[in-house]
């Protein structure tokens, strides 16, 4: 099974090495020292924005498709209090077509949101084999990697950022200046990691679409998912959180980028972007359409209101009963 998995993971790392290479190269060029940390640093952050502007539709797929979740909640209660209670295999299946339906006709999942972090995941994987392989190329006793010969892996192995050197972690760590390195990455990296997060529920999300049990567990996720990286943050070397900490800022920017330009209909961010566009006096987007579906609406409730109100029928006159003479009879008798 571990050679299996090497052999899966081994042309990503691969990739890794050359692109960081690549950039490493191209900063030793515009006369960086090649043994700096600075070089090496700069490298990882090389690799970032190649991978993540690679990803950039994956991630306006993923904003689209948690904001299509959010939006699409009260239609998934409905079907599951339809179904509530019903615990038969046909009532399950139903609910399940009808759930899918649902997901193909508004064009979303539940794993579109998932897509970007799970395409992410090897090259985060190729990152930390290559780190914490940097001792053992320098020194001989394993193969080395693409382009990170054993020359290439020593200056990388004792190349420093801020006093301490991109494959050291917090645990096993032998200076100071080491864990205070980590352990500020760390806080950097849960930051970013929460603020991302925050962002997208709070300023991209209509009220309506935040109360509701996925709004909640997001929430849940937005406040656990920090911790659970600064706990594992100590098992990390410092070039894979300097990777993870520039990732987040450039989720955050990017995010913070689409939000801006296109938010969901009724969020807070869709509210900002109408008030901006009305100061500079150019047309709000669809506002023509909303006016005009209004005034149809109008129409067809004024419509229904006068069908709703019908005539006044003169009354008519009182039937008299058996015996009795009609009016018009006494008359001519008179």
């Amino acid at each position: 099974m571990g050679d299996f998995f090497n052999s899966l993971l081994y042309p990503i790392e691969l990739l890794v090495a050359w692109i960081m290479y690549g950039f490493h190269q191209a900063f030793t060029t515009i006369g960086l020292d090649p043994a700096s940390g600075l070089a090496w640093g700069l490298s990882i952050i090389g690799l970032v924005i190649v991978m993540r502007a690679a990803m950039i539709p994956l991630f306006v797929k993923q904003i689209n498709a948690s904001r299509k979740m959010q939006m699409i909640q009260p239609e998934l209660q409905k079907i599951q209090k339809k179904y509530k209670g019903k615990t038969d295999p046909e009532s399950r299946q139903a609910m399940t077509q009808e759930t899918m339906a649902l997901y193909r006709q508004e064009g979303t999942n539940p794993f579109s949101s998932c897509l970007p972090i799970l395409v992410q995941s090897p090259f985060f994987f190729g990152l930390f084999r290559v780190l914490n392989g940097l001792q053992g190329i320098s020194e001989g006793t394993k193969d080395p990697i693409g382009p990170i010969t054993k020359a290439v892996a020593s200056q990388a192995e004792s190349a420093t950022l801020f006093g301490a050197q991109l494959s050291d972690k917090f645990i096993g760590a032998e200076t100071t200046t080491t864990k205070i390195v980590t352990i500020l990455l760390i806080v950097l990296m849960s930051a970013t990691t929460f603020t991302t997060q925050r962002q997208l529920m709070t300023k991209n999300m209509p009220a309506s679409a935040l109360d509701n049990p996925f709004a909640k567990q997001q929430k849940l996720i937005m406040y656990v998912m920090p911790v659970v990286f600064a706990v594992s943050g100590v098992n990390f070397p410092i070039g894979v959180l300097l990777y993870w900490f520039t990732t987040n800022v450039w989720s955050m920017t990017q995010q913070f980028y689409v939000i801006r330009r296109m938010p969901a209909p009724g969020s807070a961010a869709e509210k900002a972007l109408h008030e901006r566009l009305a100061k500079r006096g150019k047309p709000i987007p669809g506002e023509a359409e909303r006016k005009a579906r209004e005034a149809a609406e109008a129409e067809e409730a004024a419509e229904r209101t006068r069908q709703r109100v019908q005539p006044k029928g003169k009354k008519r006159a009182k039937k008299s009963g058996p015996g009795s003479t009609p009016a018009k009879a006494k008359q001519t008798d008179n």
